[in-house]
């Protein structure tokens, strides 16, 4: 399978979409419902914090690569599955959520505010993009063999590297 170049680092998309104001409005914690995705380096320190065991993987429309992103409540170390997305993100509980403030916030989490209309989407078509290369493919099939779903993969009909 042939992996995209992708023009942005994780660095690079931190500069490119720079953390928003905090806000409690309705439409911001409505986004604060669905989970916002980690660049690759992101979910790293992710994993390395100990958040392994509170993400989740959605598989592209496609199904050819997969992001590692914060779990829908009971989507915990597995795949995201739509009957669950109405549970919400494991780490929003009483409307806060528990990254905020910390270097583990994902990037479009942070981006994401009712003052950028339509802007989340070309924010989230670009960690896409980073994710669908080895480097975030690599990640993924670790986190894949950590939390047992590697055995689990042929549930969904990626091919994923080894």
């Amino acid at each position: 399978m042939s992996r995209m170049r992708h023009k942005h680092t994780s660095e690079g998309l931190k500069k490119k979409y720079p953390p928003s104001e905090p806000c409690s409005c309705d439409i911001c914690q409505t986004y604060c419902l669905r989970p916002g995705w980690w660049t690759v380096a992101e979910a790293a320190r992710a994993i390395k914090a100990g958040y392994a065991d509170r993400m989740m993987l959605e598989v592209s429309p496609d199904q050819t690569f997969g992001v590692l992103a914060p779990a829908f409540k009971g989507c915990e170390e597995f795949f995201a599955i739509e009957e669950y997305s109405h549970n919400g993100c494991v780490f929003l509980n009483h409307n806060r959520c528990e990254l905020h403030g910390t270097n583990l916030l994902p990037l479009e989490c942070a981006f994401c505010h009712h003052t950028r209309t339509g802007l989340g989407r070309e924010c989230h078509a670009d960690i896409e993009g980073e994710w669908n290369t080895t480097n975030g493919q690599e990640l993924v099939v670790c986190w894949m063999r950590s939390t047992g779903l590697w055995k689990m993969r042929n549930l969904c009909q990626v091919k994923w590297r080894e």
